[in-house]
């Protein structure tokens, strides 16, 4: 294997493992404030998506982006005030199967809204042909997009968490509920947040892969899964850690196409996820079964 292939591979990796990564800090957020394992995630990276296809035929493509992201946070929202606040007493189990009946509901809708055509968001620069250069690896200039905004996300969560009244909130319902409660902080609208973020995160991830993966309305699916092996390999509540797992299992899959055949790919992220479950249950990352938004 050659140098220039070894950085194509890397690249690809990183890719991936940015938009793995995005969908897992969707799960971390929500879990941290509520307990709540959201199976649903998948399906707000494929709305993102396809609302912003659908917006990006009458305007621009910031504002569809933009607008986008809005709509599906709203979304989110939506679903907690709908559903999540009303089963309040149901059991951790019984809240996996209702994330999960959310994810077919907004699958089906998809389906009706959209059909099986396969769409995809123009470029944010270039086009399908342009690429860069970077030491005889070539990658289109999307990727940078990929990894730029990624980044971005995570140090504006970091300070969103550290700095501001609403995120030391949001730490302190994660902590400890009943004595945020005590504090006079209205638990009901950080969890309501929570969703409207993980919700929002996850639809600029549907936009910013769309060019280069297309969207389909059962995309969401395989991202879901994708996403909470890297939250349990990062370890389930730890934001941080869940970039450094995704970006971990995106360059595990992206090797692994070297030497086995594509179809398997899926494989060894499951692999993966078995072993870490038997080994370290905390994750990689984790010395404990959960973490706060502390670790922030």
């Amino acid at each position: 294997m050659t140098s220039e292939q070894i950085l194509q591979y890397i690249f690809s990796g990183i890719t991936v493992g940015s938009i793995y990564a995005l969908v897992a800090i969707g799960y971390n957020i929500i879990y941290n404030t509520t307990g709540i394992i959201n199976l649903a995630q998948g399906e707000f990276v494929m709305l993102g998506g396809m609302i912003a296809f659908s917006l990006s035929q009458i305007m621009s493509l910031v504002p569809a982006v933009v607008l986008a992201v809005l709509i599906t946070g709203a979304v989110g929202s939506l679903i907690e005030i709908v559903i999540i606040r009303r089963m309040k007493k149901s059991s951790v189990l019984g809240m996996i199967v209702v994330t999960i009946g959310i994810s077919i509901i907004i699958r089906e809708i998809a389906l009706f809204i959209w059909d099986e055509q396969i769409r995809a968001l123009r470029f944010f620069t270039g086009n399908e042909i342009s690429s860069i250069d970077i030491f005889g690896a070539r990658i289109s200039p999307q990727v940078l997009w990929i990894v730029g905004v990624t980044a971005l996300i995570v140090i504006a969560l970091y300070l969103f968490f550290r700095f501001t009244l609403t995120g030391q909130a949001m730490r302190a319902c994660s902590s400890n509920t009943r004595a945020a409660k005590l504090c006079g902080i209205r638990t009901s609208q950080m969890v309501n947040l929570s969703f409207m973020l993980a919700a929002g995160i996850g639809a600029l991830g549907g936009c910013l892969v769309s060019p280069l993966t297309q969207t389909h309305y059962a995309m969401g699916s395989e991202l879901a899964i994708k996403g909470f092996i890297v939250a349990i390999l990062g370890g389930l509540g730890n934001p941080m850690a869940a970039v450094a797992a995704g970006l971990l299992l995106g360059l595990i899959e992206s090797f692994s196409i070297s030497f086995l055949p594509m179809v398997y790919k899926d494989v060894i992220s499951i692999l993966i996820l078995l072993v870490i479950l038997v080994l370290k249950p905390s994750g990689l990352f984790g010395s404990r079964q959960t973490s706060s938004l502390k670790d922030f």
